[in-house]
């Protein structure tokens, strides 16, 4: 169990996705951070990333790998496709 509120990780959380933006926009990608939610980091990605092969593993070895490491093992991440951005709850 992660040891934060929802309010206390979205600073870090933001803080990380700058982090690693600069790698994703070296091929064309973005990152856009959208929310935390029960833990859960919600993020689309952007630009090149999309549709892309190694979304997904750039997904989990790029960004989740880097917030489990700067802030805590526990956290998630969770790609929001393209237009579902109001379907946080549901996903």
């Amino acid at each position: 169990m992660i040891p934060f509120t929802d309010e206390e990780l979205m600073m870090p959380v933001k803080n990380v996705i700058d982090k690693v933006r600069p790698s994703l926009a070296l091929d064309g990608g973005d990152i856009e951070f959208l929310t935390v939610k029960n833990s859960k980091v919600y993020i689309q990605l952007r630009g090149a990333c999309v549709g892309c092969a190694s979304s997904g593993t750039t997904l989990k070895y790029g960004v989740e790998r880097q917030l489990k490491m700067d802030i805590h093992p526990d956290i998630t991440v969770i790609n929001v496709p393209l237009g579902m951005e109001n379907d946080i709850d549901n996903l």
